[in-house]
């Protein structure tokens, strides 16, 4: 990905001190290395691929209070709905 955008911030010596020997260690820049940093963090944050459990269990519980508002009066819909779409198609088409 091409990067174009620049941000810096001030950082405490020994905390740039650790940066640049993680980068050396890793065989990289730090540039890439807290470019890595930022993105890990931000997709924890948002739920990534492992998810966040508390993020989850939110989105659980409002879900919750939607699932079977919609009522179709017929238990077994699902279970029957070969034989009602045939039914239509027959009365729609006179059969």
């Amino acid at each position: 990905m091409k990067k174009s955008e620049v941000y810096s911030w001030r950082v405490a010596p020994a905390t740039k001190a650790a940066l640049e020997a993680e980068a050396r260690r890793a065989r990289s820049s730090v540039a890439t290395l807290l470019d890595q940093i930022a993105h890990d963090w931000l997709r924890s944050r948002q739920g990534g691929e492992d998810g966040d459990a508390a993020e989850q269990a939110r989105r659980h519980a409002a879900l919750a209070k939607v699932i079977g508002l919609i009522d179709g009066r017929d238990p077994h819909r699902a279970e029957r709905g070969r034989v009602v779409i045939r039914e239509r198609f027959k009365r729609r088409r006179g059969r």
